[in-house]
Parts: structure tokens; sequence; C-alpha cells
């Protein structure tokens, strides 16, 4: 195959174009990891760029000691799993029968749900109704509102419309239920867009902040989002971290950058064992069948 001068230049523009992009993604990562990981005196000399300066695992050590950030983290972790599963089993659940031509009143419903992608409900009428159901300063109350998102419901309907029409005519005359043919024929197809719509809904609920803010006020309840702005912008590091800070000549910064990786890692730890799902899932809608 033989490039024009045109094509090739319109391919090194591209790749040095995303290659800036990438950059600007990479190095502030790169850049908190290094203080994360640079002792006091660095840091405040602004020595720390891209690699750490005189290594110290200190800053992780005191952050892992205080006891607040291992029950925010308990708290994010039971968000993320059990509101991703609940996510997933609602979105799926009503995105099927919005996908199938035969169910009568699917048009009225996806007028509503898009009434809701258009219009938010405000913010107090939210908090009384959700005072009023008993959710306030439970985890519930994290999850369940949010259950599902109608942007990911349309997305998942498309991906359900494409699915062939034959396979589930053939699974009902073979008996089967709704429930089975929904479990063993539409969700093997649909791992695709399962993992992309739960890496979505993962990573949302790992950020999970304003909703804690107005609707928890149990400190034993908060997420690890919560938790990370308490540190950052307060300086709040615990009942005995001042003593340990000023022992081990801590800095606020280094300690800072800690709970910033501490709190990213573990969901940038689940794009590797869904990447292929996801890169098929991006695509979801996007070619029609």
């Amino acid at each position: 195959m033989i490039i024009s001068r045109g094509q090739r230049w319109f391919n090194r523009f591209n790749t040095a174009l995303l290659t800036l992009l990438g950059l600007t993604m990479v190095l502030p990562l790169l850049h908190v990891i290094a203080q994360s990981f640079s002792n006091s005196a660095a840091i405040n000399m602004g020595q720390v760029y891209f690699w750490p300066v005189h290594f110290t695992g200190a800053n992780y050590a005191s952050i892992l000691k205080d006891p607040s950030i291992w029950i925010a983290f308990r708290n994010s972790v039971i968000i993320t799993v059990c509101g991703t599963l609940i996510n997933l089993t609602a979105t799926a659940s009503l995105a099927y029968p919005l996908s199938r031509q035969e169910y009568a009143g699917r048009k009225i419903i996806l007028i509503l749900v898009l009434i809701t992608l258009i219009f938010h409900a405000p913010l107090i009428p939210n908090y009384l109704l959700l005072k009023q159901l008993k959710l306030l300063d439970t985890l519930w109350v994290l999850m369940i509102p949010t259950a599902i998102s109608a942007f990911n419901l349309f997305v998942m309907r498309s991906f359900f419309m494409n699915l062939p029409n034959e396979l589930i005519d053939s699974a009902r005359i073979d008996g089967c239920g709704e429930m089975r043919i929904v479990w063993n024929v539409v969700l093997p197809l649909s791992k695709p867009a399962m993992a992309t719509m739960g890496i979505m809904y993962a990573v949302a609920n790992w950020n999970t902040y304003s909703a804690a803010i107005y609707y928890i006020n149990n400190r034993s309840l908060i997420p690890l989002q919560v938790r990370l702005r308490e540190m950052v912008i307060t300086d709040q590091f615990g009942a005995s971290d001042s003593a340990l800070e000023s022992a081990l000549n801590l800095s606020p910064e280094g300690m800072k950058m800690a709970v910033i990786v501490i709190a990213t890692i573990p969901i940038m730890l689940v794009y590797p064992f869904l990447q292929k799902h996801f890169i098929k899932g991006m695509l979801v809608g996007s070619v029609k069948s």
C-alpha cells in the first residue's frame, strides 16, 4: 500500500498531537506519585518533578496508620461493589424490555426516562424524599437513588436492539421464559456492553462525593473521597498525625499526594481486566447490524 506524502504528514501530526495529549494526562499523575514518595525537604524546595527525590515511604506509612482512612476505604469498596451490581441489574432489567418491539407502553416509559435525562430533581425535594424513605445516614442513599443512569440505559438499550431477534425467538420456541432468555441468551452476548457500563458505574460510585456531603452525617459512613477532601483541603490527617509528622519530618503536601494515589489506584486496577470488553463496548450502538 502506497502512502502519499500528505498522508504521512497527517499521520505524524496525529502522532504528535496524541502524544502531547497523553503527556498532559500522564505527567500530572507521575508528579503526584513522585511527591508522595519524596521527603519534606525536597518537596518544600520544589525539587520534585516526575521522579521521587530522597525516596521515602513515610508518607504512606503515616496515612495508612490513620483508622479513618481504612473506614472510608471500606465504605467506598462497599458502595462501588454493591452499587455497581445494583446499577447493572436495574439498567439491564429496564433496558431489555424497552428494546423489544412486542412490549406495550415502552414508548411512554422511554419518554419518561428521557425527561429525567433533561430535567433533574431539585436538591431540597430530593432530600425530603430520601428522608421520608429513611435512607439518610445509610450507605443505601448513595446507591439506590442512582440505580439507573438514563444515558447508560439508552446505550444498553441500543446494544440489546442490535441482538438478533432470531435467537430470542428460538429460545421462546424452546420454551424459555423471559428471565431465562435474559440470563442465558441476552447477557452472555452483552459482555462488552456490561463491561463498559460496569466501568462507568464503578468509577462514578468510587468517586461519590457530593451525595455523601448532602445525605450522610455519620462519620463512620463517609466514603473515601470525602475523607480525601478533608485531608487535601483542611490538612486533617487524624488526631495523632501532628506528632508523627513532627517526629518524621513529613510534608503535608507529600501526605496529600499519598492519599490521592491511594484513592486512585484501586479503580485503575479494574481497567486491565476489562480492557478488551471495554474497547468493544465503546462502539455500542455506533454500527447498526
